[in-house]
């Protein structure tokens, strides 16, 4: 299949090939998905070094994730060579940064996009704080509880908070940030916020980073604020069973009894888009330097 984007000429491959046995989704459904979503994505892609997650023979076979460039992408696809984390190293990273690499890379059996929590050109400054809220089992209110107490915080802390759909097991909880501080900075802060959060109901919610410490309570994920870590992005498909995506909600939308991990997809997000403006739209500016009151904090932590 030749298709045309922004003036690039792309030819795609094995367009038949299905990725998602279960639902009968092919690898033309996927380039046609990122196709149609690429104007979402790409202001949380522009500029950001990535990991794709690749499953060239599909879901039911084994995948694997990469980072570094490869030398016969197209020149459309964009090399920034950036320092590994202990200097001693440097890797051609991927950024896309137009539709036709978004989709070039989904011809290459590409079904997930994890990005970098800082721009290409400022690597070791943030431009986003984000909590990853995984559940012990299935209840999914736990979850939304978490996520409304995360929300607190960052609010108290002079931020703007915002939140998706993981596509996997839980949410993301995000705030923009305007790159003052450094990665030490940015997990230090999210590290206080979390364990203000759970000493609000430490019953529920833990920071836990061992599965055998959390004894079924939901943790509060901040470690991937931190250089060269990635976190998945906006409107990305997941290689689970319906190709569910990470999907941008509103606040209120927490409160809709239908709602879960998975609720969006590749067979439903089209749908939600064309009745519904991008809850993310103005995601970059709302960007602020945190501002946190400590006292404050203290009296929120306990329930004042």
């Amino acid at each position: 299949m030749k298709l045309s984007l922004d003036g690039r000429s792309i030819e795609t491959h094995r367009d038949d090939k299905v990725l998602f046995p279960g639902d009968g989704r092919t690898k033309a459904d996927l380039i046609a998905y990122y196709r149609d979503v690429a104007g979402l994505m790409l202001p949380h892609l522009e500029n950001r070094c990535l990991t794709l997650e690749r499953y060239p023979d599909g879901i039911d076979e084994p995948g694997f994730y990469q980072q570094n460039y490869a030398d016969h992408f197209p020149d459309y696809v964009t090399r920034r060579p950036l320092p590994t984390a202990d200097g001693d190293d440097t890797v051609d990273h991927i950024v896309v940064d137009e539709p036709a690499a978004l989709v070039y890379l989904a011809d290459q059996g590409t079904i997930t996009f994890h990005g970098w929590l800082a721009r290409a050109d400022a690597p070791r400054h943030p431009d986003r704080l984000v909590f990853d809220l995984d559940p012990a089992d299935d209840d999914f209110r736990v979850v939304v509880d978490a996520a409304r107490l995360v929300r607190e915080v960052l609010e108290l802390s002079g931020l703007v908070p915002f939140v998706m759909t993981s596509g996997s097991r839980g949410l993301h909880v995000s705030a923009p940030l305007d790159g003052h501080l450094d990665f030490d900075a940015a997990r230090r802060l999210a590290a206080t916020l979390a364990e203000a959060v759970v000493d609000r109901d430490p019953r529920r919610f833990t920071v836990a980073q061992r599965k055998a410490a959390r004894r079924g309570r939901l943790y509060l994920d901040v470690a991937r604020n931190a250089y060269g870590q990635t976190a998945v992005l906006p409107y990305s498909l997941r290689a689970r069973p319906g190709a569910p995506a990470a999907t941008p909600l509103d606040w209120r939308e927490l409160s809709r009894s239908d709602l879960g991990p998975q609720r969006y997809g590749i067979a439903n997000l089209r749908r939600r888009l064309a009745r519904k403006d991008d809850p993310f739209a103005r995601y970059a500016s709302r960007a602020r330097r945190p501002e946190l009151d400590r006292d404050a904090l203290a009296r929120w932590r306990r329930g004042g």
